[in-house]
């Protein structure tokens, strides 16, 4: 049996992804840095933008109407790029992930170059998860609290009282519902990626094989929240010396001042640094769960080993004129003289 390819527990999951991690440090880094990096170069530029749009043209400042269509100007054309570039990160971390649990070996730019051809239908299957996860749910639940708000207003203290009640348990159900309604199409663009499915197909996909494993997802995603929440309790700490230090070096205002300068650049820069470090651990452990389920549902691991040892290989074309229909297999050699 391949030794990647076999069931896993949760734990081994995690040190699974772990290692792959470790392995293709630098791979993982990079894509998943893209999204981010273009976040921060169309904020430079907003800003830029910004300060040229307040400062006095010909000594008269552009009018707040200007200033408004510049801002929604920039805003469109943002809006796209970032978009396209958090498709590159999602399907090219879960590219990556996929590759090396095969074995393989990409480098960022073939990371990035594999996802273009199928880059719309990555997009797609966003949209559409995004759309059943989040959308649906969470306009049926605005609707539902707005009319409770409305029927609030309209009773007295009583009806409020459990109105406001109800109000609650609609948001709690709402989120219950966008919780495992996301676990159930986590692995879709795992199945998006690997199977080249389109993206209604990789969302029935994903459901298929969410089943009987979506409370270990669960576990794993706690676990990657609580991580981040760890490391950034631990990043915080130089902020706060870094800011001790300059503040008692000085009692006057450039003193304060610098200090509060420092301790914003060093926070976007670790911000900048954890984002990148931890956004690829759940995509590659979505990668894992993937397999992990395929191996136990289809007996994914067996077709990988008749794969490596070439004993699988694509049916024959169809002659023409047959309509697709699978020809019959040829005589063997030995007999086809004898016809």
């Amino acid at each position: 049996m391949n030794e990647n390819f076999r069931p896993y527990s949760l734990g081994e999951i995690l040190d699974r992804t772990a290692q792959l991690y470790r392995g293709n440090f630098w791979l993982f880094a990079g894509v998943a840095a893209v999204p981010i990096g273009v976040m921060l170069g169309i904020a430079v530029i907003g800003v830029i933008v910004f300060l040229v749009v307040r400062s006095p043209v010909g000594g008269t400042s552009l009018s707040s109407a200007t200033m408004v269509v510049v801002i929604a100007a920039c805003v469109a054309i943002a809006v796209p790029i970032y978009i396209a570039a958090y498709v590159y990160c999602c399907a090219g971390i879960t590219e990556a992930a996929a590759s090396a649990q095969r074995g393989e070996k990409l480098t960022i730019r073939a990371t990035l170059k594999n996802v273009r051809p199928r880059f719309w239908s990555y997009l797609g299957f966003l949209f559409l998860q995004g759309a059943v996860v989040i959308f649906i749910p969470g306009a049926g639940a605005t609707g539902i609290v707005a009319s409770l708000f409305y029927m609030m207003t309209r009773t007295g203290m009583a009806g409020s009282v459990a109105i406001g009640f109800l109000i609650f348990l609609v948001i709690v159900a709402a989120v219950v519902v966008i919780a495992w309604l996301a676990l159930g199409y986590s692995m879709g663009m795992a199945a998006a990626v690997v199977e080249k499915m389109s993206p209604w197909e990789a969302m029935q996909r994903a459901v298929q094989l969410s089943k009987g494993t979506r409370g270990r997802i669960f576990v794993m995603f706690l676990l990657v929240v609580a991580l981040g929440m760890v490391v950034s309790m631990i990043a915080y700490v130089p902020f706060t010396i870094v800011v001790a230090f300059l503040t008692a070096s000085g009692t006057n205002v450039q003193s304060a001042s610098t200090a509060i300068i420092v301790a914003q650049i060093l926070d976007a820069v670790v911000n900048f640094a954890l984002q990148v470090a931890l956004t690829p651990v759940s995509w590659i452990a979505l990668v894992l769960f993937y397999y992990d389920q395929r191996v136990r549902k289809e007996g994914f691991d067996i077709e990988r080993m008749m794969e490596l040892a070439g004993m699988t290989q694509p049916l024959p074309a169809a002659p023409p004129g047959v309509g697709g229909a699978i020809s019959a297999p040829a005589p063997p050699p030995d007999t086809v003289g004898e016809r």
